[in-house]
């Protein structure tokens, strides 16, 4: 089971390492999955756009670019964002 394939190429972090975006890539993943995870809740509680953009004192525009994470989108803003909807976001190193 060991043998190696030669069709087989390098793994995507390998890739992502060689082209010196490993950690870019990962910073942006973990974005979205807690926009993601940020957007699941709004919806499991009825929440809209409009509603929490009042609550976070901003406007909507703002709460889509956390929601789709994109832009500067920082880690207060996901921080404020998850605890308006009863959540706590956590950040560590490991």
């Amino acid at each position: 089971m060991s043998e190696h394939n030669p069709h087989w190429g390098s793994t995507l972090d390998s890739y992502l390492g060689e082209e010196g975006i490993r950690e870019a890539a990962k910073a942006e993943a973990i974005t979205r999955v807690v926009a993601w995870q940020l957007s699941q809740e709004m919806e499991r509680q009825g929440m809209t756009k409009a509603k929490l953009a009042e609550l976070l004192h901003t406007s909507r525009a703002q709460v889509d670019r956390i929601l789709k994470a994109k832009g500067n989108v920082t880690i207060e803003s996901l921080q404020r964002a998850a605890a308006l909807v009863g959540r706590e976001l956590r950040v560590e190193l490991v």
